[in-house]
C-alpha cells in the first residue's frame, strides 16, 4: 500500500472515471487500473463498482478513500512542515469561503497577495458553512474563513476579526423611526433571514427561535440579494457591519445599530488539527489587517503571529 494508490483512488472518486483519472494523474489508464487492482487484491476488498456507470466506490470502498484522503492532507503537511522550516515558497493553497464574507475581504485580498506572495497559487472556493467544515474533515481544504464557533473536535479555530451586525430596515417598517432598536425586541413578522449566517447564537435574535406563517428563510445565497428582498418587499433583515460601505448611500440610510446586546459575529481561519502551514496562516493574515479596520481585529492577532 503506498501513498501513490492513495492518490489513484482518490482521483478515480473525484473524476468517477477511470480514464479521467489517469490523465488527471500524469499516468496511462493501464497503469492506474492495475495499481488500484493491486490495492483492491491487498486489502482483499472491491474499492469500485466497475460494473457501475459511471464507476463509483462500493460502500467499504467510499470509506477507505475517506481514510486515503485524510492520509494524503497528513502526507502533505509533513512536506509543508519541511518547506517551512526550509523558507521555501508556499505553493497551493486552497481557501473555503462563505457569501458573507467574501465580498469584503477576496478583492483585496488576492491583491496584497499578488503583489506581495506571488508565489502563492491560490484556489478560492465560495461554499456553504457545512459544505467548507466537510472538506475541512476530509483534507479537500487547506484553509476556511468561517463564522464561529463551529464546536468540532477535529477543527482548529483562530479568531480573526469581530464585527458588528446590523439591521438593514424597509422606510415602510414600523421600526424604521425607532431611534434605539434592540435586539431582543425585533419584530419576528417582518425578518428576511439569512438563517446560515446568524442563527448559530440562540437566544441572540428573537426569529431564530420562531417561525411566522409568511416569514421567508434565505437559506443560500449573499447579502446584497437579501438586501435586494427587503428594498422589494419591505421588512428587515440582519447584515454584517462590512457590507455597510458597499451599500448605495440612500440604501446606507436604512441601517440601524441594534443594542441590548449589541450582536456580532467572530470570524476564524478555520484548519484541521494537523495543519502545520503556520507561515501560510500569518501570510494570510497579513492580508486581512490590510483590508479589516484595526478596531476589528483581533486583540491578540494584534500583537503576535500564530503559532500552531
Amino acid at each position: 500500500m503506498t501513498l501513490q494508490q492513495m492518490e489513484y483512488i482518490v482521483a478515480v472518486d473525484k473524476y468517477r472515471h477511470f480514464a479521467k483519472a489517469a490523465e488527471s494523474c500524469g499516468i496511462s489508464q493501464s497503469t492506474l487500473s492495475s495499481l488500484v487492482q493491486k490495492l483492491e487484491i491487498e486489502l482483499d476488498v472491491t474499492i469500485f463498482d466497475r460494473n457501475s456507470h459511471p464507476v463509483k466506490p462500493t460502500a467499504v470502498g467510499e470509506e477507505i478513500i475517506s481514510r486515503a484522503k485524510l492520509l494524503l492532507f497528513n502526507a502533505a503537511q509533513v512536506k509543508e512542515l519541511v518547506a517551512t522550516r526550509k523558507g521555501e515558497s508556499v505553493g497551493k493553497v486552497s481557501l473555503g469561503i462563505t457569501s458573507t464574507v467574501a465580498p469584503y475581504l477576496l478583492p483585496k485580498m488576492l491583491k496584497y497577495l499578488s503583489i506581495n506572495h506571488p508565489d502563492i497559487e491560490l484556489h478560492v472556493e465560495e461554499a456553504r458553512v457545512s459544505t467548507l467544515v466537510s472538506q475541512l474533515e476530509r483534507g479537500e481544504l487547506d484553509i476556511a474563513l468561517l463564522a464561529t464557533p463551529l464546536n468540532n473536535d477535529d477543527l482548529l479555530e483562530i479568531p480573526v476579526y469581530q464585527e458588528r451586525l446590523m439591521a438593514y430596515v424597509s422606510p415602510d417598517e414600523p421600526i424604521y423611526n425607532d431611534p434605539d432598536l434592540q435586539t431582543g425586541r425585533l419584530p419576528v413578522e417582518s425578518v428576511w433571514v439569512l438563517r446560515e449566517g446568524y442563527c448559530p447564537n440562540r437566544g441572540v435574535f428573537p426569529f431564530c427561535n420562531y417561525r411566522a406563517e409568511h416569514q421567508a428563510v434565505y437559506e443560500a445565497g449573499s447579502v446584497e440579494t437579501l438586501i435586494k428582498i427587503v428594498d422589494e418587499n419591505g421588512g428587515y433583515a440582519i447584515i454584517p457591519e462590512l457590507h455597510v460601505p458597499l451599500l448605495r448611500k440612500c440604501q446606507q440610510a436604512n441601517v440601524r445599530v441594534l443594542t441590548n446586546p449589541e450582536p456580532s459575529r467572530e470570524i476564524a481561519f478555520v484548519v484541521h488539527r494537523n495543519f502545520v502551514r503556520e507561515r501560510l496562516l500569518n501570510i494570510l493574515a497579513d492580508a486581512i489587517r490590510t483590508v479589516i479596520p484595526p478596531a476589528m481585529i483581533n486583540k491578540r492577532l494584534k500583537k503576535f503571529s500564530i503559532i500552531l
